[in-house]
């Protein structure tokens, strides 16, 4: 088998040997049918034994070493289990909660940490930091960088308890999501946070798909360094280094971030993200596997359009995709981040992939995390209306509406002034410059931060009219 698996060992003479996303620590899927894999010696009978239930679970290594196994998992709760695997010699996994398990990938906004990066810290990271120990069932395995050309068996990365030595190395994206399902959930949250920061939609894709690319040339686009580093635009080497191991870890679903490297891409965007998340869900096994993804924050680019077409794109995948959600980012950057691509914010980013889930996975139907959408434009006179999808409990604010622009037949935008109608649900678009409107666009830009929200405190999703 391709790549390196590490035991963890009672005795040091154990046979059998597990990848280390199998490791001290971890959280399984409650109430389901997990993969348990790992080497031993060729055609040696294998018995696992989890204390959940004391069944033993017994496989045959194949002629190559291989063994794979499925067990049986109980409902979530915070008591500790332990799992022993025994070819003739035991080793054995301590700590182990059942609870869920939720698979984080995308660039630098999901790998962020709740350290923060050099000059980028993450808000309230210290507090949080804290008290992070008071969080006895959140649990994270952060998958080490490591590219491949060839597909590989296994990847760095074991599962860490939360606490203030361990969590500042969480992804704070993921940190948050598992820390408000945990809260409201009340059962243990694990996080496998595989990510790399730079990387493309197609840099977590399959030669035999991304090689049809017209745009991409494996072999000049699979750069690598002396000393072992492969450049983070490369296609491919994300996908075969470091998610292909994980696949046969059971999960509940997928949250992505991830998108600014693929900025000046967009016709292609939408079409590859929903291969993607195709083709893992294929290859996980497991079903139609939700997927929820963030947009891209407001940064300046070159000062146009393009991070606006990429989001547009986003959104467009968002429908494309069975099982799918998404959360808007547009009012949670400051106006001092205009240079600055890692937005500090990332508990209330955490916090609605959390919201989406609990409502969409989990059947809260109190929980709201859907964001308006603009859904058609009414043009009377001078004015345009705007009607919006998920806004039947009314918008905000009243006043002060700021982001849209408002175009005529010459396609010149203009700010536009803007107020909501009577009944608190359309926004009524006007400007001195435009006589007769044909186009309206909101918070089209590469940065451009909007104050209209819906009546659960979401933002309105960035959108235009036009296709110009």
């Amino acid at each position: 088998m391709l790549g390196v698996f590490v035991s963890f060992c009672l005795n040091s003479n154990a046979k059998v040997s597990l990848p280390e996303i199998l490791s001290d620590n971890m959280v399984l899927q409650q109430n389901t049918t997990v993969k348990l894999w790992g080497e031993a010696d060729k055609d040696k009978e294998i018995t696992v034994v989890p204390t959940w239930n004391n069944n033993k679970y017994k496989t045959k290594s194949d002629s190559k070493g291989y063994w794979e196994i499925s067990i049986d998992t109980p409902e979530a709760g915070y008591e500790p289990y332990e799992i022993e695997f025994s070819d003739g010699e035991a080793l054995r996994l301590e700590n182990i909660l059942i609870g869920e398990v939720w698979f984080c990938s995308g660039q630098s906004n999901m790998e962020m940490p709740l350290n923060g990066f050099w000059g980028c810290p993450i808000e309230n990271s210290t507090e949080d930091i804290a008290t992070s120990g008071l969080l006895k069932g959140v649990r994270m395995a952060t998958v080490e960088r490591r590219g491949s050309q060839t597909p590989q068996s296994s990847c760095r990365g074991s599962w860490k308890v939360s606490n203030p030595e361990n969590s500042p190395w969480f992804s704070a994206t993921g940190f948050y999501f598992a820390r408000m399902l945990n809260k409201v959930l009340d059962v243990p949250v694990g996080i496998i946070n595989c990510s790399w920061g730079g990387s493309r939609v197609e840099g977590w894709l399959p030669e035999e798909i991304v090689k049809g690319y017209p745009d991409v040339d494996l072999k000049k686009e699979q750069v690598y360094n002396p000393g072992g580093y492969w450049e983070y635009m490369s296609p491919v080497v994300m996908y075969n280094g470091m998610l292909k191991p994980l696949q046969n870890y059971t999960i509940k679903g997928f949250l992505w971030y991830q998108g600014e490297s693929n900025v000046g891409m967009k016709a292609s965007y939408s079409e590859r993200l929903k291969t993607m998340v195709e083709l893992w869900r294929k290859e996980w096994g497991l079903g139609e596997l939700p997927f929820f993804m963030a947009e891209i924050a407001p940064f300046e680019y070159n000062g146009g359009i393009d991070a606006a077409l990429l989001r547009e794109e986003q959104v467009k995948a968002s429908v494309m995709i069975e099982n799918s959600g998404i959360v808007c980012t547009n009012d949670l950057v400051y106006s001092f981040e205009k240079p600055q691509i890692h937005p500090r914010n990332k508990r209330e980013i955490g916090n609605r992939f959390a919201y989406q889930a609990l409502g969409k996975v989990y059947g809260h139907k109190g929980i709201n995390g859907e964001f308006a959408r603009y859904k058609n434009m009414k043009v009377t006179d001078n004015k345009a209306e705007i009607f919006f999808e998920n806004a039947e409990y009314g918008l905000s604010p009243w006043i002060e509406i700021r982001g849209f622009e408002i175009a005529g037949e010459d396609r010149v935008f203009y700010p536009a002034d803007a107020e909501l109608s009577y009944n608190r649900n359309t926004v009524i678009l006007s400007s001195d410059n435009v006589k007769v409107p044909v186009a309206v666009r909101y918070c089209f830009r590469d940065f451009e931060i909007g104050n209209l929200i819906s009546n659960n405190n979401m933002p309105v999703i960035p959108f235009r009219t036009d296709n110009w």
